[in-house]
């Protein structure tokens, strides 16, 4: 019996989790470009790309890593982040999203960011950031399908853990939260 794309990526994951290293965030990557050009008739793809879910959770290895699938709307715009002490893998199966990174920088301003650069993000393409990372999205096709690789479970890094950093726009700059 064969295994169906998203079974295979569980399982090459499985096989060489560990502490992060250059070759498995490589690996990671590289698994969730070829999980993008997964066959559109396998029954997990196809379920999401008929119910369009905002999110949907395809896999979670206990106390460990998460595959999470978004369908996004042309505009939806989530604003500057890092996902506290995680590192992540955003891929496109469908659609286009716009991913700008920042610098932080302390000054006489305060603590903002700085834009380093935006970058598109199209089907086959995974981008890796790493903790402490800053990142933001832009969805800019009429829609999209975008899966999310995190290491570790992130509504428990932001909501219980306390360790996302989500940053605030004043007169037209990202700040830090004051606490």
């Amino acid at each position: 019996m064969s295994c169906g794309s998203l079974e295979q990526f569980v399982a090459d994951v499985q096989a060489e989790w560990g502490a992060i290293s250059t070759p498995l965030v490589e690996s990671c990557r590289a698994r969730m470009n070829v999980l993008t050009a997964s066959a559109e008739t396998e029954p997990w793809l196809a379920g999401l790309l008929a119910e369009r879910p905002a999110t949907r959770e395809l896999h979670r290895e206990f106390n460990s890593f998460m595959l999470l699938a978004h369908a996004e709307k042309q505009g939806l715009y989530r604003p500057p982040h890092d996902h506290g002490r995680a590192w992540v893998v955003y891929a496109v199966q469908s659609g286009e999203l716009e991913i700008g990174t920042y610098g932080r920088v302390v000054d006489a301003h305060g603590d903002r960011l700085i834009r380093r650069e935006t970058q598109l993000l199209r089907p086959g393409g995974a981008r890796a950031y790493l903790p402490g990372d800053i990142h933001d999205t832009r969805c800019l096709s009429s829609d999209a399908l975008v899966f999310r690789f995190t290491e570790r479970d992130l509504r428990h890094e932001d909501q219980v853990e306390r360790r996302v950093t989500r940053f605030v726009e004043r007169d037209g700059e990202w700040f830090a939260p004051t606490l």
